[in-house]
């Protein structure tokens, strides 16, 4: 049954009004994933001024906020101002790169990004003529691909260098970008296209991020760090639910044996029932022909975050975001080993003693015990 936006917001204000969800979704036959998107995107708030915001102001806001606390915590840090010296403003940056995103690090003290890229590049090797010209190329190629919005692969950055008289190759680029750690979205279109007509790549999850149970939904990403000079994939899952860390592998490969791994660890201590459903972004290892057959023959549903939306996967990108800002880029580790632990340190941490804002301020693991409490 379709209703218009005028019986939506009805609906939405009789719930506002008092009325519970399942008694308005039952008269209605309205489900109830469906209403609670509906409050998201109809639900006014009237501040003390009288001003009516929306959800999506809120979140602009709420945005921006964040933006100018992140700038007035790095201006809190560094002894330098906008009118010192560009030398100790950059190095001011250095120290704190990797805990500020770097657009909060540029804007802050008035550095154009390119400026900081090639500070940060140069730094990194040697100061050969060849590395030079390599850590100069790679600020060129970072530009440009931001530029783009990620769009552009090697070939078509290959063709803008050129343009701008930069003698260099397709397989240079390649290698550079490779890196860099950055390819292009639209790499890979017209086979995702064609597997989402088919109905096997879909985003069922649709950023509804809140589940009433454990083991409803399982979202998962993975990342990348260096330490030393070596690459290391770390892959986690979490339960939406309680937003606990339910299962995580650490490799020097990114396969899809990491991604295999983590899941049947998952899946054998869990034992969820069925109507599971698994949700991540499309990187290779989740859109494989082992995974994907992996989840068919368990019973799990599948979701895809859409192209170049990382907010459709927000948790697991979250999770990431606080890893690297609380432990990854803090921490001085002395080998593997400490780095091992390190990591296996921070995510019992996690799960068990750092409380998480939208849970109530529980932690994972209270979260769901007292859900398991209850159903006794």
């Amino acid at each position: 049954m379709k209703f218009t936006k005028e019986e939506k917001l009805t609906f939405v204000k009789r719930y506002q009004n008092g009325e519970t969800v399942l008694q308005i979704c039952d008269e209605n036959q309205i489900p109830r994933s469906t209403f609670y998107r509906w409050i998201q995107d109809y639900q006014q708030t009237v501040t003390d001024t009288g001003n009516i915001i929306t959800p999506q102001e809120f979140l602009y806001l709420k945005k921006k906020v964040k933006k100018l606390e992140d700038t007035i915590q790095f201006l809190k840090k560094v002894s330098c101002t906008v009118s010192s010296p560009l030398q100790e403003k950059l190095k001011a940056m250095e120290a704190l790169y990797g805990q500020f995103s770097v657009h909060t690090l540029c804007e802050a003290l008035d550095i154009p990004r390119g400026t900081f890229y090639n500070h940060i590049f140069r730094n990194k090797r040697g100061n050969t003529l060849a590395a030079k010209r390599r850590e100069e190329l790679k600020v060129e190629i970072q530009k440009i691909y931001d530029d783009s919005e990620q769009i552009y692969g090697a070939s078509k950055i290959t063709a803008i260098l050129q343009n701008q008289g930069v003698k260099t190759s397709v397989k240079y680029v390649s290698q550079i970008m490779r890196e860099l750690g950055i390819s292009s979205v639209s790499t890979t279109a017209k086979k995702e296209y064609q597997k989402w007509k088919k109905g096997q790549n879909r985003n069922f999850l649709q950023q509804k991020f809140q589940t009433e149970r454990p083991n409803q939904v399982w979202v998962s990403d993975i990342t990348i760090f260096k330490f030393g000079d070596k690459y290391y994939y770390l892959c986690a899952i979490i339960d939406l639910f309680s937003r606990k860390i339910i299962s995580y592998r650490i490799s020097k490969n990114s396969s899809t044996q990491l991604l295999t791994k983590a899941f049947k660890q998952a899946y054998s201590e869990r034992k969820p029932k069925k109507g599971l459903m698994f949700h991540s972004d499309r990187g290779t290892q989740y859109m494989s022909y082992a995974f994907v057959h992996l989840l068919e023959d368990h019973g799990v549903k599948q979701s895809f975050s859409r192209t170049a939306r990382p907010h459709d996967n927000a948790v697991a990108e979250a999770f990431f975001s606080i890893f690297k800002k609380e432990e990854l880029y803090r921490r001085h580790y002395t080998s593997e080993a400490d780095l091992m632990r390190g990591i296996h340190r921070f995510i019992d941490f996690y799960n068990n003693k750092r409380p998480h804002s939208t849970i109530q301020y529980k932690t994972p693991e209270q979260k769901e015990q007292e859900y398991w409490d209850n159903k006794k």
